[in-house]
């Protein structure tokens, strides 16, 4: 009983010390969180193995009626890894997964690391020139691919160093039940020639000895563990190299920053296992904490409420476009929901009330709490604290994790509340591009400080008490007649409009200002482009923003094209203009 006082008092002591005098000014809202944490010395599979000691018959996985203990994801994990090592993976050896979310992608992603293998993520909708670049890029020599794209990877494998090609399906380890109604419906439609670099995922696993105390292989933790590529919506895709550490890291981090995260609470595993935001947030970092991920392989947002209401998760994680889904669901119990996360692309201020309002008439008492990274990064390094908000904020950085704002194409520290480019320094932070120095050295810098920074690209700034606040990417910046123009500003704006249901802005070119805003704007459901409501909205722009930031064209929009992982598709509405004005 004593050492229980003493420890609170304790506590209290040190959160009234670290209110009045900060080292990092953030530091003053972590609660009980801890400034710096202690990483263990251990694999990326051996952080989650030591989960499964602790909580073996929690549920790790769960899957279209199938679910799978920590105990049992453990043996499969070590069942593949020694299936691997039978086909003749080495350490060091770099192994493609293009799969969607399914447990054989992620018990293959922590068996690769078990035998101190590279993982190298590839997104399954890739094009045959997109797979060709990855497997020549990283030598791949083994792969598990999902089979609607098995047809892609054998009409480019001659041209690639591999040498044996694992095809699993979307409805292995389904339920007896789920996979019957899955081959009637359509897997029975394809069909899979098989040839002598061929394996069935049934027969690879059957290939492996479940040694039970089959040891992990020890490996440099600061060394390639993973591969992740960067958008490819900002020209060639980049590969991202991250190690063991960067994902450890961020898991510990995450569970400490994204209470209340429990052991026993589930997660909708939506965002894709070859994101970073998916694979190192909705993956690792809940399968650390003891929390079952629900594995959702193909996202339809107009079945998003069904989802909610089978499994009644405790975390929704995603991009705004999937809280946008949300709000528009006819679900009615979101009880259940404890937390809600928004990254990897702004969420709206708009946005943000709107869900909050509908969180609240469900029943859930959470809000969305906005965070902010990138795959350099490992997805995530700051996010909202449940207890403390600021508007527009992005959130305080992790623990560990240090940021600071420059003055864009310097690595001078700006004052609070200026904009510059959003640095950051940390354990999560990437070893660097794939074979690509120059980039990195662009990148990766070593500041006055003797740390090195993360230069984001990303445009934003920091108030006296340390919330980051995220503008947009540096990329996107428009230059008109010398002015600074900021198309989130602008968006902003125009989501403010009553009959607006969300809008996207680009700079086009223009013959004597350089630059100029062009609006892609969609209208609310019952709403036309009248000549009413174009006035209605120009006229609004025109008392909210400066002259020199005005949209000077409006298109009117059904969708907003998205990416792969349901992010704004900049880059293809600026393709779009280009294409169009080329055949005026």
């Amino acid at each position: 009983m004593i050492e229980w006082i003493l420890n609170k008092v304790n506590k209290k002591i040190s959160r009234a010390y670290r209110f009045f005098f900060p080292k990092r000014p953030w530091y003053s809202f972590y609660g009980d969180v801890p400034e710096h944490l202690d990483y263990p010395d251990v694999s990326i599979y051996e952080l989650i193995e030591r989960t499964a000691e602790n909580y073996p018959y929690y549920y790790a996985l769960e899957y279209f009626g199938k679910r799978i203990t920590y105990r049992e994801f453990i043996l499969k994990i070590k069942k593949c890894a020694s299936a691997l090592i039978e086909m003749g993976v080495k350490p060091r050896d770099r192994v493609t997964i293009c799969m969607p979310n399914t447990p054989s992608s992620v018990i293959m992603f922590y068996a690769i690391n078990f035998i101190g293998a590279s993982a190298n993520m590839v997104h399954p909708l890739s094009s045959e020139k997109e797979l060709l670049f990855y497997l020549r890029k990283t030598g791949s020599k083994y792969m598990l691919v999902i089979d609607f794209v098995y047809d892609k990877v054998k009409r480019i494998e001659k041209n690639t160093s591999l040498e044996r090609v694992i095809v699993s399906a979307v409805s292995v380890d389904m339920s007896n039940t789920n996979h019957l109604l899955y081959w009637f419906f359509t897997g029975r439609k394809s069909k899979i020639e098989k040839d002598d670099k061929a394996i069935f995922w049934r027969d690879f696993i059957k290939s492996g000895i479940l040694d039970r105390d089959m040891k992990p292989y020890q490996r440099n933790l600061n060394e390639e563990a993973v591969i992740l590529y960067s958008g490819g919506t900002t020209g060639s895709p980049k590969g991202i190299v991250l190690t063991d550490m960067n994902f450890n890291a961020l898991a510990m981090q995450g569970h400490l920053m994204c209470d209340p995260a429990k052991v026993g609470d589930s997660v909708l595993s939506i965002m894709p296992i070859f994101h970073g935001f998916g694979l190192g947030v909705c993956i690792h970092t809940p399968l650390y904490i003891g929390m079952k991920c629900v594995l959702i392989p193909n996202f339809s947002y107009r079945k998003f409420g069904k989802l909610i209401k089978k499994y009644r998760p405790n975390f929704i994680v995603g991009v705004p476009t999937l809280f946008e889904s949300l709000i528009k669901s006819n679900i009615r119990d979101l009880s259940s929901v404890t937390c809600c996360v928004s990254g990897g692309d702004n969420l709206s201020l708009k946005l943000k009330k709107e869900v909050d309002a509908f969180l609240e008439s469900r029943g859930s008492k959470t809000r969305v709490r906005e965070g902010y990274g990138l795959t350099e990064c490992t997805g995530a390094a700051c996010l909202t604290p449940r207890r403390f908000y600021r508007e527009n904020s992005i959130g305080i950085p992790f623990p560990d994790m240090i940021f600071k704002i420059v003055k864009v194409g310097t690595m001078q520290e700006v004052p609070s509340n200026v904009d510059g480019e959003i640095c950051i320094s940390g354990p999560t932070v990437m070893m660097g591009y794939l074979d690509n120095e120059e980039e990195t050295r662009s990148t990766l810098r070593k500041h006055k400080d003797g740390r090195i920074y993360l230069h984001t690209g990303d445009i934003g700034s920091m108030d006296e008490q340390g919330f980051v606040y995220f503008k947009q990417r540096l990329k996107r910046m428009i230059i008109s007649s010398g002015y600074n123009v900021y198309p989130s500003n602008i968006e902003a704006v125009l989501n403010e409009h009553p009959l607006v249901a969300t809008s996207v802005v680009i700079g086009i070119p223009h013959p004597y200002k350089m630059q100029v805003a062009k609006a892609y704007i969609v209208l609310k459901e019952g709403y036309s482009a009248s000549n009413s409501v174009k006035r209605s909205i120009r006229e609004h722009c025109e008392k909210c923003l400066a002259k020199f930031s005005l949209p000077y064209e409006y298109e009117f929009r059904k969708v907003i094209p998205k990416t792969l992982v349901g992010k704004v598709n900049y880059r293809e509405l600026e393709r779009e203009n280009v294409d169009a004005k080329l055949k005026e």
